[in-house]
């Protein structure tokens, strides 16, 4: 750290579990974590969703330097396969980290912070820049307050940015009005918000893990409640994708939770819209309508919708910081190609740390999810090597922070196109998917090793003939 602000603590935005691994990775190097969360509690989005069984393992779920901390102090991990609930990993993990005295002392609940600048600096001025302590601009229930810190890791993830329902990613004409009846990610469908959906007719509108889980939930909904009514809309036209890849998933959970809404599909018990790119809502005899962009109503008499849209990040704190974002992913800039979803392909991230983290703006880096801006494919295992590395580099260890490693589940998705161009012997799957499953990666893979061609030449893929829509359809 330069010496002018060595003595200063590093600041830590947000304490959810990338944030809170971020202070544990400090302390283990020597440095002091300043922590900052918005909310009175720690894990603020995490708690939004307590009520939802994550599908990874206890294993992918805990930071190594944190594990360290708490084991230092008497704490005993779970069992490695067993599988947590939001509220389990704040209860048995986040809470018992965030009460360590050495966390303790450093975290500041209730404190939103609202701008990062540099001391004495604007975005525009340049000499001595690199030598000014940070100054971290927040909002408590006192006032507007400001601390001083020798870098910054920028943890405060997306969840509470929610896309909106716009297909132009604008809020759809009418959603403002109508958001009384409009929830956000994953309300509490079977518990406390119970009474709000049973015996009504329920749009769901997303394509990822949230809106799966949500469906899931209201289907059991319907089978306790008769009139509960489920209706899905997605902007795409492939549910290849949506519905994974069963057995072959790395993370069985992720891979159940698709085979169960395919099954639901499959049974009639939703009611699919594909290709459904909103433009407006509007009320009509009392009911929701769901108005494309080509000013048609696509979707009747809806009670309630979910918007499990996906989110963004809020790029308004660094304002005043030179920072370099990819201009569509919103994401850190050298990061974008890793993690590109129009591209991405076998759910796998290649491991980066702190350069790919790295901003034109010293010591001040963006972790956890929102370093992937609007890409969803971000996994916790993953924000734990980010802030390792980055946490390493700030302690000027270099040699530790370029040792990356990263081993992540397969998804069982293979692609986001399944264009019939990707079967060839040197793409990710190499022919068609073995049955019963909606990709081919992890025996592809296999089927490489042993010199073959892909999974192509597996006796378990199903003839070619029966892979007409692309390479895993």
């Amino acid at each position: 750290m330069r010496a002018t602000t060595s003595s200063l603590p590093v600041a830590v935005l947000g304490a959810g579990p990338i944030g809170l691994a971020a202070a544990a990775h400090l302390i283990e190097r020597g440095l002091t974590p300043l922590i900052f969360e918005a909310a009175g509690s720690i894990a603020a989005n995490l708690q939004s969703y307590r009520h939802v069984r994550l599908f990874s393992p206890w294993r992918y779920n805990i930071d190594q330097a944190a594990r360290r901390l708490l084991e230092g102090a008497g704490w005993q991990a779970p069992a490695a396969d067993g599988m947590p609930g939001a509220g389990e990993l704040i209860a048995q993990y986040l809470a018992p980290l965030a009460a360590l005295p050495q966390l303790a002392q450093g975290l500041k609940l209730g404190h939103r912070v609202i701008a990062v600048s540099r001391q004495g600096f604007d975005k525009v001025t340049t000499a001595g820049r690199d030598k000014a302590a940070f100054v971290i601009r927040v909002a408590t229930a006192e006032g507007e307050r400001e601390f001083l810190a020798s870098a910054v890791l920028d943890a405060s993830g997306t969840w509470s940015q929610a896309n909106p329902l716009g297909a132009n990613g604008l809020p759809a004409l009418g959603e403002a009005e109508l958001s009384g009846r409009i929830a956000y990610g994953m309300p509490d469908v079977l518990g406390t918000e119970r009474e709000r959906y049973a015996g009504r007719r329920v749009l769901v509108v997303g394509a990822g893990h949230s809106a799966t889980g949500t469906l899931l939930a209201l289907a059991e909904l319907a089978r306790q409640t008769p009139g509960t009514q489920l209706v899905w809309a997605l902007r795409g036209r492939q549910l290849t994708k949506l519905f994974g890849g069963g057995a072959a998933d790395g993370l069985p959970a992720r891979g159940e939770l698709g085979a169960r809404l395919k099954a639901l599909e499959q049974a009639g018990k939703l009611e699919l819209h594909m290709g459904c790119r909103i433009a407006a809502l509007r009320e009509h005899g009392g009911k929701m309508q769901v108005v494309d962009e080509s000013g048609m109503a696509v979707i009747d008499d809806i009670d309630e919708i979910v918007a499990a849209t996906g989110a963004r990040p809020d790029l308004g704190l660094s304002r005043e910081l030179r920072v370099r974002n990819d201009p569509w992913l919103e994401s850190t800039d050298a990061l974008a190609p890793l993690i590109d979803p129009n591209a991405h392909s076998c759910g796998t991230v290649r491991p980066h740390g702190h350069r790919e983290l790295a901003h034109p703006e010293p010591d001040y880096y963006v972790v956890g999810a929102k370093s992937y801006g609007r890409a969803p494919n971000f996994l916790m295992v993953t924000g734990y090597e980010q802030v390792r590395s980055v946490v390493a580099a700030l302690a000027g260890d270099l040699v530790a922070a370029d040792a990356l490693q990263l081993e992540l589940p397969e998804t069982g998705v293979c692609h986001t196109g399944f264009s019939p161009a990707d079967s060839g012997a040197n793409a990710c799957c190499g022919g068609p998917a073995p049955v019963g499953s909606g990709s081919c990666c992890a025996l592809d893979r296999t089927e490489k090793a042993k010199g073959a061609a892909g999974c192509a030449t597996s006796t378990s893929c199903r003839p070619a003939a029966a892979a007409a829509s692309g390479c895993c359809p």
